[in-house]
């Protein structure tokens, strides 16, 4: 990889120095901050730190026999006592995580220049968008269970490794086609990283109140990387080609690699699962058959039959797929997390805040480039608002969210309609409009993503069990990816749908060449480069109506995604319940019930016999049920006390 580096030349030191600095500037806090113990490796974090349920929401030991949360692992290793060293393996995580965020802001503020150089249609931008994100949705699960089995350390670093590789693929891409399959190799590693850095930040910390804040600053981190990418994209842009783009996650990754390799723990579930390839393989076809008749309907109309065979091959993959999880013993995606309200409703708003700020995205872009003509950077710094904002709401959000005054589902349902709106007011965007007309509607959305965001991320963490805490932040990012890919999906396909359709109207009858009529309906950026090679009025003509199209199919497209998401906020407002309640994990679903009959001490005993881990520190996690069994309810003032906490025993 390093030697197709090399051949970049002159410009790759610049790149290089770009990507190392932003990592050092966090990297130089997180080494601030590390408390290591002397000459103990840093190896392992607890897999499930106390309990499964109850300390992961108290925080507290239930009795002396307990192991303190952050002192060692199921698997064996150093520890990692102290708060100090906790934020900095929390710095570490967000490090990585804005290797993700960056890629994904890089990206949209990329496509015009990707269209220039390699003559992309709007369809093919569509899929280099969705590429990644299909791939990145249907392997979470997956690698999320992988990471609870075999150590999510090894998962996370393995991610990396494949990230830095699909980015160096991406950036000397000679083609679209080969962008693509370049994208979606980029979204096998991604679909590894993403998961790991929750999961292990859940088990890290375990406490409601610190992980709250922990979620509120990883939040707030994927915002930072919306503010930073647009802009380090647009310096890139506007100095080098635009597979530099790219490169940049190289430096980035590896230096990310030795960070994890010498400060983040790992960490397994004792109550890990098999894989299930059946479902992840399902889930890809059916979601990446959907998007391809959404996609293509605008090419090859809806009624086509390869559209119609896309969207019944993606239905029944679909519904496979929810069978298939039924009948496994060993699901890839646990549908009992979905008869939780908090959970479910969570998860919901997170997919549709992430169907309209992405979809934005892919509209404003092109449109701040194509049609206000500001270059890659400035276009970089006129979407800085939204992340700015962004970045003040996600933390205070988490607070407000907590208060006793107000609580979780006030503060989601408001972020939905404050998105709601800032759509409405994009979706007035005219031939006239300037970009100060657009910076009312980005406050907005800034503040309604940031709003939304961190507190349906906690209500979905906050109510799964910790041990199954990868799946779990695997659904959450499957969520977040599903909704991203269809935003772009439907909101590209309405402006594509309805460009097409003026501009055919336009050069009916016309006798142009095949190959230049393909250019001109494929996308904005190709009409124009048309109309640069027409002389006199009729390139301006051509440019004109090619930018009245655009701007009234992005207005149709913003209005769709504004109606979607404000009718969502009435739905999250009847759903969502207002505060999590002990009852909200699933903790209690696979709990070994006590046999009647059977003592405390009996018990007890049983647990210190039965388990064990063979060639490990010997220490176990096993929950038992603290309810009285109906048949064997004792009498009198001792009646109940014969059932143990669920607690973690440690075995002497």
């Amino acid at each position: 990889m390093w030697a197709l580096c090399i051949g970049f030349g002159a410009e790759l030191p610049a790149v290089v120095a770009v990507g190392s600095g932003l990592f050092l500037a966090t990297g130089l806090f997180a080494a601030a901050d590390l408390s290591i113990a002397p000459n103990r490796l840093l190896a392992a974090a607890p897999g499930t730190v106390g309990t499964i349920g109850q300390m992961a929401r108290t925080g507290k030991a239930p009795n002396r026999a307990v192991e303190p949360a952050g002192t060692s692992s199921p698997t064996g290793g150093a520890s990692y006592r102290g708060r100090g060293r906790r934020w900095a393996i929390l710095s570490v995580l967000c490090i990585t995580l804005l290797l993700i965020s960056v890629d994904n802001s890089i990206l949209n503020v990329a496509l015009p220049s990707i269209v220039r150089g390699l003559n992309a249609t709007s369809s093919q931008l569509q899929w280099i968008v969705d590429a990644y994100a299909v791939v990145f949705a249907g392997l979470l699960l997956s690698l999320g269970a992988l990471g609870d089995r075999v150590g999510r350390k090894w998962v996370f670093m393995a991610g990396l490794a494949a990230f830095a590789g699909g980015s160096a693929f991406s950036a000397w891409s000679g083609s679209p086609d080969r962008l693509i399959i370049a994208r979606a190799c980029m979204g096998v590693g991604a679909a590894a990283i993403m998961p790991s850095t929750l999961s292990i930040l859940t088990n890290v910390f375990t406490t409601d109140r610190d992980r709250a804040r922990a979620i509120g600053i990883w939040s707030g981190t994927a915002g930072l990387g919306v503010a930073v990418g647009p802009v380090l994209g647009g310096f890139l842009l506007d100095h080098y080609w635009w597979g530099s783009v790219f490169l940049i996650n190289v430096p980035i990754a590896i230096a990310g690699l030795v960070a994890t390799l010498w400060l983040v723990p790992n960490s397994r579930s004792p109550l890990s699962k098999r894989a299930d390839p059946l479902g992840a393989l399902l889930s890809m076809a059916g979601l990446g058959l959907l998007l391809w008749a959404i996609i293509e309907a605008p090419n090859r109309t809806w009624t086509s039959p390869l559209t119609l065979g896309a969207l019944g091959g993606g239905a029944g993959a679909i519904v496979a797929f929810v069978l298939w999880e039924r009948r496994s013993e060993h699901p890839m995606l646990p549908l009992r997390f979905f008869r939780n309200r908090r959970f479910s409703a969570a998860i919901a708003s997170l997919a549709l805040v992430l169907f309209a700020l992405l979809g934005m995205f892919f509209l404003m872009t092109q449109y701040l480039q194509f049609s206000l003509g500001f270059s890659p950077l400035q276009t970089g710094l006129r979407i800085a608002p939204i992340a700015l904002v962004l970045l003040v709401a996600a933390p205070l959000s988490v607070l407000l969210a907590r208060s006793r005054w107000l609580g979780t589902k006030p503060v989601v349902v408001t972020g939905m309609l404050l998105i709601a709106v800032g759509l409405g007011l994009l979706s007035h965007t005219s031939m006239h409009s300037t970009y100060a007309d657009l910076v009312p509607a980005f406050v907005l959305i800034g503040i309604g993503v940031g709003l939304a965001m961190a507190p349906s991320t906690e209500s979905v963490m906050g109510s799964i069990p910790t041990a199954e805490a990868g799946v779990g932040s695997a659904t959450n990012d499957t969520a977040l990816q599903i909704g991203g890919a269809l935003g772009v999906g439907v909101l590209g396909t309405v402006l594509n749908a309805h460009y097409r359709s003026q501009m055919s109207s336009l050069l009916a009858g016309s006798r142009i060449p095949e190959d230049i009529r393909h250019l001109v309906l494929g996308s904005l950026g190709g009409a124009q480069a048309v109309a640069q090679h027409v002389p006199g009025p009729t390139g301006q003509a051509l440019s004109s109506a090619a930018r009245a199209s655009f701007v009234s199919g992005m207005d149709q497209a913003l209005t769709v995604a504004a109606v979607v998401v404000g009718v969502a906020s009435f739905v999250v407002l009847a759903v969502l319940p207002n505060r999590g309640t002990p009852h909200d994990t699933t903790d209690t679903a696979d709990r070994p019930r006590p046999s009647p009959g059977t003592t405390k001490r009996e018990r007890a005993r049983s647990v210190r016999k039965l388990d064990s881990y063979p060639g490990q520190d010997k220490q176990v996690d096993r929950t038992l049920d603290c309810r009285p069994h109906p048949t064997n309810r004792a009498t009198g003032r001792r009646g109940n006390q014969s059932f143990l906490p669920a607690v973690r025993f440690r075995e002497t």
